[in-house]
């Protein structure tokens, strides 16, 4: 992933995105300056480089037809993190439904699956905590990596998830407590 060759406003993103003529521009310039902050978010979602970038693709292919219906009541980040949010959920619920696979083999496939990615450069707490990550529930894996990997405060959650405030701190608190209880080995 690449830095923005020129960072430039929203605002000036979305004015080149307005008009027929620059709209190509502005979605390079959109692109560019999303991109990698999507990608890891995407990627700590979907854990695999590979099953990232085709979440990815298809966020900015969503972007790209729907842009026009961008109403600008929330960034234009929020609205971009909210669609590949939603990829990302909706790829790894179609990933479920095609690997039947028990759940004795979920935890050993996962811990293969990250020893064999080469762009995990880990170490052995980081796979545990990835691993405990995967033994919470969806809601709870989701708030937790957006407010421990993204930094994310609960009100800018609250705008992506549509969920109260009060919900995601709890949720967060739970997701905590069984991360910790995973990592101790209990």
């Amino acid at each position: 992933m690449q830095t923005p060759l020129t960072a430039i406003s929203e605002e000036q993103i979305l004015k080149l995105l307005d008009e027929p003529r620059t709209f190509e521009q502005g979605f390079r310039y959109l692109m560019e300056q999303y991109q990698e902050r999507l990608y890891w978010h995407v990627r700590r979602l979907a854990l695999g480089h590979e099953d990232a970038n085709d979440v990815l693709q298809n966020c900015f292919i969503k972007v790209y037809r729907g842009i026009q219906n961008f109403e600008g009541k929330s960034r234009l980040y929020t609205w971009l993190y909210r669609i590949a949010t939603n990829e990302a959920i909706t790829f790894l619920n179609q990933k479920k439904r095609r690997v039947a696979a028990s759940l004795e083999e979920g935890e050993g496939q996962l811990a293969r699956q990250l020893k064999a990615d080469p762009y995990f450069d880990g170490d052995e707490l980081q796979r545990r905590l990835l691993m405990a990550l995967e033994t919470l529930p969806e809601k709870q894996r989701l708030v937790f990596q957006m407010r421990y990997f993204d930094e994310l405060s609960y009100q800018e959650m609250s705008d992506v998830l549509d969920t109260s405030v009060g919900a995601l701190k709890a949720s967060f608190h739970h997701a905590v407590r069984k991360v910790e209880a995973y990592i101790r080995g209990e």
